[in-house]
């Protein structure tokens, strides 16, 4: 008790340093000025380009003339009179900024408590394999709580949070879908992924991994182990056993292999009536202004036709900006369309592990869309420390697992090992953080570089992503496979 009330201390300790360490930094945007930055503040995310979209809809005109704003009218409605109420002596946006200091706050406990429906799932599925010493060490703070503290002390998300950057609240609305679906909250899930998909597009992908949380629940080992551990336990069991244990594995492999459509269903009705008032909402709010529509156009639209091609972190304003127009439909079909062949591919074989499913479509999704952040990537970041304890390579354990319970598989167990780039991924994320302002200057301000200085960093960081997609892939699997080769040594070992 007393180990666990340290560590609850710590973790709020932690927790409060980084909300102090973000008040301070609110209190000196000007000095800092990365609201200004490109790799914040994207035209899809400025709180600038708010804040004239505000001001524009207070002049009795469009919130999208002048091709200035292009974000949600909701969005518009919560954040705007935020932007141009002013509190004496105090810092110009300080509303706006507690507001978004208070969403990262609040999408780090959604980690954590998703981290926990994870960590209780996943332990309850060893137990049924009879693999309960692969569970997470008590003594170890746990991946919930880890995962939270590196969203939270992410450089990514504080730079977010200070520049005024409106991925925070996109943030939540993906982290809202994910904890509803681990909790089987069809109105919290469905309200996140479609105010998620209202304000970005590009989460509507996420709609397959949460279906499959419904139907599956969260994530587990391979489906096939289940039935793989039914058949050798029966055949090892006496006959006067056999049907009382076929029974109970029969009850267990349901658990795990039947896909529940009444939850799902449920979902797809929350997810029709919040997004018909949604829809309901944003048709009031401009009917004056061309209706839904326009704001399809200028939203959508704008974001699929890649209608801005000032500089940001991402590939595409600089390859479109090259391209004859001749052949721009053809090459936005087929940027575009990478994120979508990829999707059904990873689901067949991510689909017993959906909540990292989601993690990785997330990834891709900030490779690959049309005006990335940094606050694209302080979201899959803080994810992946979810993962982090299958991720991590577990050599050392498995050994000593293999010695105490005499299982020997002809030295296979040197195949299990985690991310082996790890070291060089976080480097590069250093050097991409560092080297990119440094290269936007030589090129906007001293005059003594060009574009191709600034690209690229941006391919660098692409590469980075690609990388990291990769390599976190192929731990999990690798992990899948140690859990299903453990399982069944264990079972010969038993029947031997």
């Amino acid at each position: 008790m007393m180990k666990k009330s340290k560590k609850v201390q710590w973790f709020w300790t932690w927790v409060i340093g980084s909300v102090l360490l973000r008040l301070i930094l609110v209190y000196f945007p000007k000095n800092l000025n990365l609201s200004s930055r490109p790799e914040v503040s994207t035209p899809l995310t400025s709180i600038r380009r708010l804040a004239e979209g505000y001001w524009l809809k207070q002049s009795s005109m469009s919130p999208y003339a002048g091709s200035m704003y292009h974000g949600s009218p909701l969005l518009l409605t919560l954040l705007g009179p935020l932007t141009v109420t002013r509190i004496e002596g105090q810092p110009d946006h300080l509303l706006c900024s507690l507001l978004f200091v208070m969403a990262d706050i609040v999408t780090a406990m959604l980690i954590c408590a998703t981290g926990k429906k994870l960590q209780a799932a996943y332990s309850s599925s060893l137990q049924l394999v009879g693999l309960h010493h692969l569970s997470e060490d008590s003594d170890v703070l746990p991946s919930g709580d880890f995962a939270a503290l590196v969203y939270l002390w992410n450089p990514f998300t504080i730079v977010a949070c200070v520049g005024l950057s409106t991925s925070a609240i996109e943030n939540l609305m993906v982290l809202l879908t994910l904890y509803g679906a681990c909790a089987r909250l069809a109105p919290l899930a469905a309200f996140g992924w479609v105010m998620a998909t209202h304000l970005s597009l590009y989460p509507a992908i996420l709609i397959i991994p949460v279906i499959l949380l419904f139907g599956y629940g969260p994530d587990a080992p391979p489906r096939k182990l289940f039935r793989q551990r039914k058949n050798l336990e029966v055949e090892n069991s006496t006959t006067g056993d056999k049907s009382c244990l076929e029974d109970e594995l029969i009850n267990e492999k349901s658990m795990q292999s039947v896909f529940s459509w009444r939850p799902v269903v449920l979902f797809l009705f929350w997810t029709l009536l919040w997004s018909s008032y949604v829809l309901f909402l944003c048709g009031i709010y401009v009917q004056q202004h061309g209706g839904l529509q326009e704001m399809f156009k200028r939203t959508y639209g704008f974001i699929l036709t890649i209608q801005d091609l000032s500089p940001n972190i991402g590939v595409f304003w600089y390859f479109f900006a090259e391209v004859f127009d001749f052949f721009r439909s053809f090459f936005l079909i087929v940027f575009h369309g990478n994120i979508l062949l990829m999707i059904v591919p990873l689901a067949l074989r991510l689909n017993h592990r959906p909540c990292f499913l989601a993690f990785v479509y997330i990834v891709l999704a900030s490779m690959l869309k049309s005006y990335p952040s940094v606050g694209d990537s302080a979201l899959y970041l803080g994810l992946l420390g979810l993962f982090a304890y299958e991720l991590k390579g577990n050599f050392g354990f498995l050994s000593n697992f293999y010695i105490e319970h005499n299982l020997f598989l002809d030295n296979q167990l040197s195949r299990f090992s985690d991310m082996q780039f790890s070291f060089f991924l976080f480097s590069g994320y250093v050097g991409v953080s560092l080297l990119s302002p440094v290269m936007h200057n030589l090129w906007i301000w001293r005059g003594t570089g060009n574009a191709n200085f600034y690209f690229a960093t941006a391919i660098g960081y692409a590469c980075l992503q690609i990388i990291l997609v990769i390599e976190s892939v192929s731990a999990m699997l690798n992990h899948d496979r140690m859990i299903t080769k453990l399982s069944t040594a264990k079972l010969q070992n038993v029947k031997s």
